[in-house]
């Protein structure tokens, strides 16, 4: 259940910046994401919260909606 308090690695917030530490170098796919974040995913050392598909696409709308990434003609998410 919910409680008062969440930490910022089970937030889309939280979510938001790893995703944009591997959309940073070059336009991605939405595919590209979820595989290179998958692979943070199921490591709790690097970050401590499970997200699923949902989550990392509920971020990336996050991200967008604040201006922080963009996505060109070809479908490509890339940092702005």
């Amino acid at each position: 259940l919910p409680s008062k308090h969440i930490s910022l690695s089970e937030s889309l917030l939280g979510l938001g910046g790893v995703l944009l530490q591997i959309i940073k170098n070059k336009p991605c796919s939405l595919e590209f994401i979820w595989q290179e974040y998958s692979k943070i995913n199921n490591n709790r050392e690097v970050f401590p919260a499970y997200h699923s598909f949902d989550n990392v696409v509920l971020a990336i709308d996050l991200l967008f909606l604040i201006g922080a990434i963009n996505i060109n003609s070809e479908g490509e998410i890339h940092s702005i």
